[in-house]
């Protein structure tokens, strides 16, 4: 019997990327089962998701951590430090073995990297961007000025390991995504085509992943799904460095 990924997904918003990889499980693409997801933001649409799929979910914010400690740098930064903690308690729980960011606005510091790490998870993010480009929030919208000041002709979406530097960890897979003139001045259109890139890349980003902890864990290799397309260990269209 092939062997089933246990996957938690954090997520911030609406989802879509998140869908994504669902279709692929239930299509038999991925072979993953998805726990739990878990948001760190109560209006999220993909809790929706999560109930139409039967998955489990859970609320996980920030705020009430930062009202039990002065808004001082120390006091926020303790805050984040316990708010890490409990998200990594609260995954453990469910002995995953692959966590997916999905769109997860928050900063995962040491405290949650480490128990993770030396529970053997592995952790990956989805980021709209190339590796080394645009770390951080609104990495869209800082390329595509860059590319209306004529300084870049393309971007990118990538799936890379979660390390303590923001999305800097090492890529496992790369997409470029050539500007397109009298297109893409309109940032709605552009965030449109990455978008369509990232629902694609994601489902592969998985994939790679799963297969890297089957080599690493010595479970057998699927006979179908992940296994059975060109996308095994693959980076797209570029090397990545």
């Amino acid at each position: 019997m092939d062997h089933i990924t246990l996957i938690t997904v954090l997520i911030s918003g609406n989802g879509s990327n998140f869908q994504a990889i669902i279709d692929a499980i239930q299509s038999g693409e991925l072979p993953a089962k998805i726990v739990r997801v878990i948001s760190n933001r109560k209006d999220a649409y993909g809790l929706e998701r999560a109930k139409n799929a039967n998955i489990p979910s859970h609320y996980h914010n920030l705020v009430k951590y930062k009202k039990q400690h002065p808004a001082t740098e120390k006091g926020i930064k303790q805050a984040r430090e316990e708010y890490d903690k409990e998200l990594a308690r609260l995954i453990l729980e469910d002995s995953p073995e692959l966590v997916v960011c999905l769109g997860f606005m928050h900063v995962l510091s040491p405290a949650f990297l480490d128990p993770v790490k030396d529970a053997n998870i592995k952790v990956i993010n989805l980021h709209p961007a190339l590796p080394g480009e645009f770390t951080g929030a609104n990495a869209i919208e800082r390329a595509h000025a860059a590319w209306l000041e004529g300084k870049i002709d393309r971007t990118g979406v990538m799936i890379h390991d979660v390390i303590a530097e923001v999305d800097l960890g090492v890529p496992i897979l790369v997409k470029e995504i050539p500007f397109i003139k009298g297109v893409d001045e309109d940032i709605s259109a552009l965030k449109q085509r990455i978008h369509e890139v990232e629902w694609k890349a994601v489902v592969e980003g998985v994939g790679t992943a799963i297969q890297q902890l089957h080599l690493i864990k010595g479970h057998p290799l699927p006979e179908n799904g992940t296994s059975s397309n060109d996308s095994r260990g693959r980076i797209l269209d570029r090397p990545a460095p």
